[in-house]
């Protein structure tokens, strides 16, 4: 990956840039109020997937301009719900369809990188599910008109926002959120753990979460914050198998090249440079856990 440039990707709704080992990402659509389009979803999946094989990158930071109307005003749906169906959902039956909003949702999910979002405008719909919930980190202008309005339009939340709300702030303040459909800001008490942190202008979102990368990227591990995101994502079903699948990683982990610099650096009492990559330094049992082959059709419940 040592020869990609992303500027040289072709990228239409999105610029980026790539400095102190964190790609920037931003949403370039203000036209359309940074609606969430068919070229925005493929640029996205495309660029998440990139950052995740992408040594060079130890942190992703995803934000819109700050003097657009939105951060995301949510999907595109002029042409109606239907324009999103693909042809085979249409031939096959709804166990065909496979929501955009999932797929992405997905891709940064599974980012093995650090993830971060900062929302400098208002978010609604697949700016709320897809494009917040995934990320490891949320930063928020304290203006920012939020909402979830899938109820109020006739359908379900998407995006696996069902599944990941929940586990961020809680079944019971996630209820209250998906099935109202109620427009909320940050410091509502039902949405503000969401944020690890709340900025009073637009103008600020942005540039905190952007240091907040950096200096995070200058002093984890990458391929320690990988074993990390996966033991918070697939934790065992118990206590015990929690406790075997992380002994097994911190063995792995002490052993190898990071580990052993982290410890001389505390004994020196230094900050530590780690040189281990996912690529030349990841061991074959992760991941550890089984992946559902969702992009498989006859993959139905």
């Amino acid at each position: 990956m040592a020869s990609l440039e992303y500027s040289e990707q072709g990228y239409k709704e999105i610029l980026t840039s790539l400095e102190n080992s964190v790609l920037s990402i931003t949403i370039n659509r203000a036209k359309y109020r940074n609606t969430f389009s068919g070229g925005l979803f493929k640029e996205l999946v495309h660029i998440f997937d990139l950052a995740d094989r992408d040594d060079r990158v130890r942190a992703v930071v995803l934000t819109s301009e700050p003097t657009a109307p939105a951060f995301c005003s949510g999907a595109d749906i002029s042409g109606g719900w239907g324009s999103l169906w693909k042809e085979e959902s249409e031939k096959e039956g709804e166990h065909a369809h496979r929501d955009s909003g999932g797929i992405l949702a997905m891709t940064i999910y599974r980012c093995r990188k650090l993830t971060i979002v900062a929302v400098n405008g208002h978010a609604a719909g697949v700016g709320m599910t897809a494009l917040q919930l995934p990320f490891d980190f949320r930063f928020v202008w304290s203006g920012a008109k939020l909402t979830f309005p899938f109820v109020r339009r006739g359908i379900n939340p998407e995006a696996t926002s069902s599944y990941l709300l929940p586990r961020l702030i809680g079944h019971s303040r996630a209820t209250s959120l998906l099935l109202t459909g109620a427009t909320v800001t940050p410091d509502s008490p039902y949405i503000q753990s969401l944020y690890h942190q709340i900025l009073p202008t637009r103008e600020e979102v942005y540039p905190a979460a952007l240091a907040f990368a950096i200096e995070l990227a200058e002093n984890t591990s990458q391929v320690a914050i990988a074993y990390s995101k996966g033991l918070l994502q697939h934790p065992g079903d118990s206590v015990e198998e929690n406790h075997l699948l992380d002994s097994r990683a911190i063995k792995l982990l002490g052993s190898s090249v990071d580990g052993e610099e982290g410890a001389r650096a505390f004994k020196e009492r230094r900050l530590p440079k780690f040189t281990g990559t996912l690529s030349k330094n990841s061991s074959p049992w992760y991941p550890w856990w089984h992946r559902l082959d969702v992009h498989h059709r006859k993959a139905k419940l």
